[in-house]
C-alpha cells in the first residue's frame, strides 16, 4: 500500500517558514495543563486531616473528591450525626479557605 503525501496548501510560496513560534503555542498548551489538575483531588484529600483535627481524624477518611463534593468516611453514628447536623457549615468554609483555588461545593458524611 502507497503512502499518502500531505497537499501542499493553496497559497504556499514555498519560502515562508511552516513553524510556528512557542509563544504562540505556549499559552494554549498551559490553559490544557491547568484544565487538566483543575479539581486538585489530592490537595483536598491532603487538607481534610487538617480541617477535621487531630481529634477526629484518626475516626474520618477522606474517600473521594469528585465534581466539587468531598466523600467523608466516619466511624461511628454519633460522629455522623454531629457532622452532618452542627460541623458540616464550618468544615466546608474551612476547606475553601485551605485550597482556595479548589471549588469544594459540598461535603457529604457516609458511615463506613
Amino acid at each position: 500500500m502507497a503512502k499518502r503525501l500531505r497537499r501542499t496548501p493553496r497559497g504556499y510560496d514555498d519560502v515562508a517558514p511552516t513553524g510556528k513560534e512557542l509563544s504562540q503555542l505556549l499559552p494554549e498548551w498551559m490553559s490544557s495543563i491547568s484544565a487538566r489538575f483543575q479539581d486538585k483531588p489530592d490537595q483536598v484529600l491532603l487538607a481534610w486531616k487538617e480541617v477535621i483535627g487531630e481529634k477526629l481524624a484518626p475516626m474520618t477518611q477522606a474517600v473521594s473528591f469528585i465534581d466539587g463534593i468531598l466523600t467523608v468516611k466516619v466511624r461511628n453514628s454519633s460522629l455522623y450525626s454531629l457532622l452532618v447536623q452542627h460541623e458540616k457549615g464550618k468544615l466546608l468554609e474551612q476547606l475553601r479557605r485551605r485550597v482556595p483555588s479548589v471549588d469544594v461545593r459540598n461535603i457529604t458524611f457516609r458511615l463506613g
